[in-house]
């Protein structure tokens, strides 16, 4: 579909300073380009990047004014050129420490599993402790490995490993001893540990019940979690990704963190993405945490590097999640034989704290992000941000809420009335085997046919940002954007969870990743979009995700990364014709 010039756009005179790069011969999205619904991307135009930034979006046939004898051409070739994608829920440090360690992501089986975690510590007998994470639930009976298994493999050293979605931990037996955990350990209030017969803990620890291991196990070391931060970062930039909200900085049991390592980027240089950062909250703790959060945002922003890093934003842990029963549920689990367990999950913040707490940190300036995974939980969430409205009047916290499992059908317009963003994690809204067998069966039958409802949202009016919880699940929004729009796994003849009524357009699914997190992040000035003006922080994805069928989006790649103007990341063909000047054309050619 050919575009008109963007209203916005240059108009480029004769005088016009030649651009550093003109990206021509390809198709754009931009949500202000391509309107929600639409089935095209805007196609006859060429945009110009100088010092940085976009020195305009404009016709193909006026790119020649742009272009001087140092100025770099790139063909398309009929890709697809979209601002950078931003993800609004990630772990990093600890998805970049986890690479680093003994890494189980990706695992067939249970058999698989314990093959990996055998190698690994046969590969490292240095290795006082051998932790890591990734397995699946589903890989194991009711969700919960063994001690004896990893007893097996590991007998002699200390095994903790966290799960797939870093809600649970597999320990051995010498891990419990160090520990100093066993049958009379009891349940935390905020955890549970499996059991075997005699009351021994059986292997799995869920919840807060990980944390009894928080003295024992090794500490991630400054210098494993700036390893860590780096090998993520050039992870994510091969995903496309140019910024992203980091989801929990701060002390947590397990997970790097560190503060330390992103200011020690930020001296080194070394950090080429642009980084808020969520401070976390200390669910065990008071209204007292906030006074320090503020001095370490502050003392942030003193740094004058905003534009890269920042610390606006509190992230709040309402509730656990619902394959462990932990998610916070208006209606009890079920038991496997469908009857009423009375377990409706865990608030880890009691509700009436949780409004006290939204409104402090609402009112010194801090945008509130919300785990809310449960109906229960996403009601909490969305009743401290109405309290805090109501106390402080409307403020710019772009406040929102992440994961969003189940949402109960009264909850659905209170997104857009109380200005609150919808977090989205796509890649969890379709059929796979932890949905289908650790969660589904146990969900109260009005919970279990709402899950992800993000087409409702979106006909709600309601904003969408779009993330990746990464490490929990792939951080590739291309594979996000694939189930958003499928709602049904690539090759799968699943139906779709939820209904075909909860299915994204493409556009949408594309705004989300893009000028959806870009606002959640406060960053809609300068990034977000294809604007003269706005940060040359820029993606490529070949072929153009418009031109291919719904079900093959899965099949897209991210060709090459840019930030601020400068090529971060070129797949290697991309890069081999980039290289060889096959990227590199003349005014002339150009315009022929």
């Amino acid at each position: 579909m050919a575009a008109a010039v963007p209203a916005h756009a240059d108009t480029p005179h004769a005088d016009t300073p030649h651009a550093d790069t003109v990206f021509i011969g390809g198709a754009l999205f931009s949500s202000d380009l391509v309107a929600a619904g639409s089935a095209h991307a805007a196609t006859g135009l060429a945009v110009a990047v100088r010092d940085g930034r976009i020195a305009a979006v404009c016709a193909r046939d006026a790119a020649s004014v742009f272009i001087g004898p140092g100025t770099e051409v790139v063909d398309l070739a009929g890709a697809l050129l979209a601002p950078g994608f931003q993800d609004a829920h990630i772990h990093p440090m600890s998805g970049g420490v986890e690479l680093l360690q003994c890494n189980l992501t990706g695992s067939e089986d249970a058999a698989d599993t314990l093959a990996r975690i055998s190698r690994y510590a046969a590969q490292h007998p240095e290795a006082e402790w051998i932790v890591g994470g990734g397995w699946s639930m589903d890989h194991f009976r009711g969700g919960a490995p063994l001690r004896d298994a990893l007893d097996a493999i590991v007998p002699d050293r200390p095994v903790l490993l966290a799960s797939r979605d870093h809600h649970s931990a597999w320990a051995n037996t010498a891990a419990m001893r160090a520990a100093g955990v066993d049958a009379s350990t009891a349940d935390p209030v905020d955890g549970r540990i499996e059991r075997e017969a005699d009351g021994f803990p059986a292997g799995t620890f869920h919840e807060g019940a990980a944390d009894l291991f928080a003295q024992a196990r090794p500490k991630v070391s400054e210098d494993l979690a700036y390893a860590g931060l780096l090998r993520a970062q050039d992870d994510l930039l091969a995903l496309g990704i140019t910024g992203w909200q980091d989801a929990l900085v701060g002390n947590f049991p397990g997970i790097a963190g560190g503060l330390a390592s992103y200011r020690r980027a930020l001296a080194e240089g070394t950090l080429k993405a642009h980084v808020v950062g969520a401070q976390w909250w200390e669910r065990g703790a008071g209204i007292e945490q906030l006074e320090q959060m503020i001095r370490t945002r502050d003392e942030v922003a003193a740094l004058g590097r905003e534009d890269r890093f920042s610390l606006g934003s509190i992230k709040f842990m309402v509730d656990g999640v619902a394959e462990n029963h932990t998610a916070a549920m208006l209606e009890p689990y079920r038991d496997r034989h469908g009857h009423s367990t009375g377990n409706r999950g865990l608030s880890f913040i009691p509700a009436e704290r949780l409004r006290e707490y939204a409104i402090a940190a609402d009112a010194a300036g801090f945008q509130l992000h919300f785990h809310a995974l449960g109906d229960r939980a996403v009601r909490e969430a969305l009743d401290a941000v109405d309290a805090a409205a109501e106390v402080n009047g409307e403020t710019d916290g772009r406040h929102h809420l992440a994961h969003i499992q189940v949402i109960d059908e009264a909850d659905v317009p209170r997104f857009a009335a109380s200005g609150a963003v919808a977090n989205m994690q796509p890649l969890w809204a379709c059929h796979e085997a932890q949905m289908d067998e650790l969660t589904l069966p146990y969900l109260a039958e009005s919970a279990a046919s709402r899950q992800y409802p993000f087409g409702d949202l979106q006909r709600a009016g309601a904003r969408l940002a779009g993330g990746s919880d990464w490490p929990v699940s792939s951080a590739d929004p291309l594979a996000g954007i694939h189930i958003a729009v499928n709602r049904a796994a690539p090759l799968s003849d699943d139906e779709p969870l939820g209904g075909a009524h909860q299915r994204l357009d493409l556009a949408t699914a594309l705004a989300a990743y893009t000028s959806g997190t870009a606002y959640v992040n406060h960053r809609d000035h300068d990034t977000g979009y294809l604007r003269p003006g706005y940060r040359a922080d820029l993606v490529v994805v070949e072929p153009n995700p418009f031109t291919v069928p719904a079900e093959d989006l899965h099949l897209c790649r991210v060709a090459s990364t840019w930030i601020d103007g400068e090529l971060v990341y070129a797949r290697v063909e991309a890069l081999a014709a980039r290289e060889s000047g096959a990227g590199r054309e003349s005014a002339a050619s150009v315009l022929s």
